[in-house]
């Protein structure tokens, strides 16, 4: 079967979409949920346990409190509670803590640990899953079972003011609620004080039953300045004014006989040290939670806080207002809120909080029987009806309050068991989707290399072998064995398999498309052999120099590297370690280009075994003058070039060692101080001032050569406004400006910056179009791709931080050297230019600060210039600034081969047409979000399957790579 090399691509994307589509369904961990629609209800409750033939009651014990007050204060840390800031700042809440009648805990969020996750958690009892980070953006409502809804369909009234992530997750929930926007994070007043306007009059009514109140400000703080900044203090303050006055609301309003009521504050997650959150470090996971009633004893004194999982509040709340556990949840009753009641209704309130978990836990899992808690609970609950047995017989003895002791000890152990059980199943990946997934993409990317030099052949016509393939022996074989390994599979998984619980007309039509696919494989790789026996001079065309066992083996190596989880935690350091030796593989190539070369006489660089061969390059290549060059600018002569080239491996070193310096990342060391916490130090503005002008100029320099009149004018002064925005928002100082000028938003002096970066990006576009409709004018596409670059990096100026600027002027001193020095005068091919790009891109993006961890993405730089919250913007604005490194440096690689290839000195270089074919703006663009994609969406706490996601990422690039050549060369061949 001969088809066409596009509609032999487009196939084959096709197939390689859905063997993704497979794998990351087995990726992203399903949370728990039952498969029961209904949600429960009151007539639900199970019976009371009793022994013998008596009735047994079937209700609910009354009710614990008659009002519920909810403080959430976002991104409250632990520490900021219970440690050295609560006893300077929440002086009232200390007392209580401490005095009153509390009882305070340490409640444990779980991974991701931003605001949406952290509310369903707070209001289902269950574990989110990780695909609820990208949901946070715009959360829909929720339909599952949560305490929300059964307070109002119990008939409370609910009032809700704060963020407004509630209101969108429980629409028609609230009898009255005022939003507020949690995305704008450069307010941290208003946001609160939007909130704290309404209190006063809510808490003199008595027409509601629940009250919840969730704070910004923290939070914003926190991703402004950190959680060691001096208006985190201020914050606290107020919030422990407004704890006070709630607290004496409510104590105020108790009646004789009547119920009391209760306030809790809490959290919803905690911040890091860098003051985000997202990941899974001991400050962003630990939250307070404090539960202050007359219903409970008053403290004699000091106690440390308990542990508990921060889950265990939804079951506790519900059981507490008489309301029935939400189906989903895994948690557990905090016991010390219901110590003061009777042993009976105790027991009763674990028996129902059991009862739930044991639903739960066989409806998820197929051998619920075999779970040690199931079983303790069984036990329990038979023990239970033989207490009630002798209770409603009258028994008072001793006996009696012992063996209830007893059950009551073996309930919580059996809730304890079922709910890390259900827990645990949150870290479970779908291995079998996975692996089925990934090996539909290899061998799609087989394919494809196999099928490369047909499609590239002058005819763009590619062989199928389908026919011979169907009708042979192995097919057959292979479908059997396929459908084997299947049913094996799926009999032992159960229902746990996305793949299993497909239907078998599908799952058999994909066993015969793999077959088949193989078997195509195996005739399309025997017909090849020969013809590679047969040709002498293709080892050579195929032959590894050093650098290029070394770029090979570091790609390789790194992705294997990120099967142990403590090379996910600090992968930075096995980029680090793959550029310094790349610098010192370069240095060796410099060495013998410039100095073997002349000791050896007629032996020339061109001879070099580690060198690409490309005769005559060097001659045309000296003879040229770039309009772009910087050597050419400053007229330094061929001997100096031999000296810069020489230094400029040494060079980019050093620039990486500095920048090493300047963020901590990763998670060992992250909280160790680094150059850019001094540099951010109230005491060294003056020092990070000097320095931010210096980056700035030395950014000027290095893009504006690049540029016409007009955009070198608006870079200039684009420049200029990223300084006085810098210093609008107090983190750089004028030479008049005084140090206690009042901090502003500096919407303006953003907006000025925009201007100018749409302005150099309308130029570049521009002339890109032109050279569309003038195609032999290769130097005006050239100079609309390198102008196109100078506005990304002014945008990026503007949204980095000030002690960050730095990085990027280090990013792009390296590309200037290492292009004009190494890149060209060594005459590497496009291949080993692409992989370098890549190496650097990747190591820029750590030494930006960031990490594998969610938490180091700077949500702040997604308001630079905007009043309020607009999604579209801040969403590419925060994407723009975390992968600004790898962006930068693929941006740069189009550019570069570009220029090179309109002056026809890049060769491709070992047959690499995938790699070469990265000098296309499409590739490029997919490349970098494939590889985006490995970042901060959903690796957190689990790295095991990393490996497997990583292969993935590697494969799809280069299929895709490959898909594009075709269709270029397809597009090329036709008349």
């Amino acid at each position: 079967m001969r088809v066409s090399s596009s509609v032999f691509a487009s196939l084959c994307l096709v197939f390689e979409i859905c063997g993704i589509a497979l794998f990351l369904r087995g990726f992203f961990p399903v949370p728990i949920k039952s498969s029961f629609s209904t949600k429960n209800r009151l007539s639900d409750f199970p019976a009371e346990p009793l022994t013998g033939s008596a009735p047994n009651s079937t209700k609910i014990p009354s009710p614990l409190f008659k009002k519920v007050v909810i403080v959430l204060i976002d991104a409250l840390r632990e520490d900021f509670v219970f440690g050295p800031s609560g006893n300077r700042f929440m002086t009232y809440t200390r007392h209580v803590i401490e005095r009153g009648s509390s009882h305070s805990f340490v409640a444990k969020a779980r991974a991701p640990t931003v605001t949406m996750p952290r509310i369903k958690a707070l209001t289902t009892g269950s574990i989110p899953g990780f695909i609820d980070v990208v949901m946070n953006l715009n959360s829909p409502a929720l339909l599952e079972d949560n305490f929300i809804w059964q307070a109002k369909t119990a008939g409370k009234k609910i009032i809700f003011y704060g963020d407004d992530t509630w209101v969108r997750l429980f629409p028609k929930h609230f009898m009255e609620f005022d939003g507020t926007t949690s995305f704008f994070v450069s307010d941290y007043t208003e946001v609160d004080n939007n909130v704290t306007r309404h209190l006063d009059s809510t808490l003199k009514r008595d027409d509601w039953d629940i009250l919840i109140l969730h704070y910004l400000g923290l939070d914003h703080i926190g991703h402004i300045s950190g959680p060691h900044s001096s208006l985190v203090g201020p914050k606290l303050l107020e919030m422990d004014d407004i704890l006070k006055k709630i607290h004496a609301s409510l104590i105020a309003r108790e009646t004789e006989g009547s119920l009391p009521n209760l306030l809790v504050l809490c959290g919803d997650h905690g911040m890091s040290e860098t003051g985000s959150h997202g990941g899974s470090s001991e400050p962003e996971i630990n939250t307070p939670l404090v539960l202050i009633s007359p219903a409970f004893k008053r403290k004699a004194g000091w106690e440390k806080p308990g542990t508990l999982e921060q889950v265990d509040l939804a079951p506790t709340l519900a059981l507490a207002l008489g309301l029935p556990i939400s189906q989903n949840s895994v948690g557990r009753l905090i016991p010390a809120v219901f110590e003061e009641t009777s042993l009976r209704d105790q027991l009763r309130y674990f028996h129902l909080n059991g009862f739930q978990l044991s639903a739960l836990l066989r409806d998820s899992t197929p051998d619920y029987h075999k779970e040690d808690g199931y079983e303790q609970f069984r036990v329990a609950e038979k023990s239970h009806g033989n207490w009630m047995k002798l209770y409603m017989e009258g028994n008072t003895s001793e006996v009696l309050l012992n063996m209830g002791k007893k059950v009551l000890k073996q309930y919580l152990e059996a809730l304890k068991a079922m709910s890390s059980a259900l827990s645990r199943q949150l870290g479970k990946y779908d291995m079998y989707s996975m692996i089925v997934g990934m090996i539909f993409i290899i061998q799609v990317l087989l394919l494809l290399l196999l099928a490369m030099p047909e499609a590239l052949s002058g005819q763009a016509r590619v062989d199928l072998p389908v026919a011979s393939a169907l009708l042979s022996l192995p097919f057959y074989l292979l479908c059997l064995l396929f459908s084997s390994v299947h049913v094996l599979v799926c009999t032992s998984a159960g229902g746990s398999c996305y793949f299993c619980s497909l239907p078998w007309a599908l799952v058999f039509s994909a066993i015969v498309f793999s077959s088949a696919l193989l078997c195509t494989l195996v005739v399309m790789a025997t017909r090849r052999l020969p013809t590679a026996s047969k040709s002498p001079t293709s080892g050579s065309d195929w032959a590894l120099s050093e650098l290029d066992a070394l770029l090979l083996i570091g790609t390789v190596g790194h992705t294997l590297s990120l099967g142990a989880s403590s090379f996910v935690e600090e992968e930075h350091q096995t980029w680090y370690f793959l550029l310094n030796t790349l610098c010192l593989a370069v240095f060796q190539d410099v060495c013998r280009k410039y100095f073997r070369e002349k000791r050896s006489g007629n032996y020339g660089a061109d001879d070099s075994p580690l060198l690409p061969s490309n005769k005559g390059k060097e001659e045309s290549s000296s003879q040229e003058t770039s309009l772009f060059s910087p050597v050419a600018e400053l007229g330094v002569s061929a001997g100096s070039e031999k000296w810069l080239a020489l230094a400029t491996p040494l060079l980019t070193l050093a620039c990486c060692r500095l920048l090493r310096s300047l963020n901590q990342t990763g998670v060992q060391w992250a909280h160790l101080p680094d150059l850019g916490h001094w540099l951010n130090s109230a005491e060294h503005k003056v020092v990070l001032s000097l320095l931010s002008v210096v980056a700035l100029i030395l950014i000027f320099i290095l893009v504006q050569r690049h540029c016409s009149l007009v955009s070198k004018i608006a870079l200039a002064l684009g420049l200029l406004g990223v300084y006085s925005y810098r210093a609008a928002v107090g983190n750089v100082l004028f030479p008049w400006q005084h140090s206690g000028r009042a901090v502003s938003k500096g919407t303006v002096e953003a907006r000025f910056v925009y201007i100018f970066v749409l302005g150099i990006l309308f130029t570049g576009a521009k002339d890109l179009l032109r050279s569309l409709v003038a195609s032999t004018d290769g130097r005006l596409k050239s100079r609309g791709l390198w102008e196109v670059y100078s506005g990304m990096v002014l945008l990026v100026a503007l949204l980095f931080r000030a002690h960050n600027l730095p990085t990027l002027a280090c990013c792009l001193f390296v590309q200037t050297i290492m292009a004009q020095f190494i890149w060209k005068k060594l005459h590497y091919d496009a291949a080993q230019t692409t992989i370098m790009h890549y190496w650097f891109g990747q190591a820029f993006f750590f030494f930006q600060g960031n990490s594998n961890n969610i938490a180091t993405v700077d949500i702040s730089v997604g308001f630079v210039g905007l009043e309020s919250y607009v999604e579209a913007p801040a969403i590419f604005l925060t994407a723009f600034s975390t992968y600004a490194g790898p962006l930068l440096w693929a941006c740069h690689l189009v550019c570069y081969l570009s220029s090179e290839r309109d002056r026809g000195t890049v060769a491709l270089g070992h047959g690499s047409y995938c790699l070469a074919l990265l000098r296309s703006v499409p590739a490029v663009a997919y490349a970098v979000l494939v590889t985006a994609l490995r970042y901060h969406l959903f690796i957190w706490s689990v790295f095991s399957p990393k490996l497997l996601y990583e292969a993935m990422h590697t494969l799809v690039t280069a299929a895709v790579c490959l898909f594009f050549t075709f269709m270029d060369h397809d597009r090329s061949s036709r008349p």
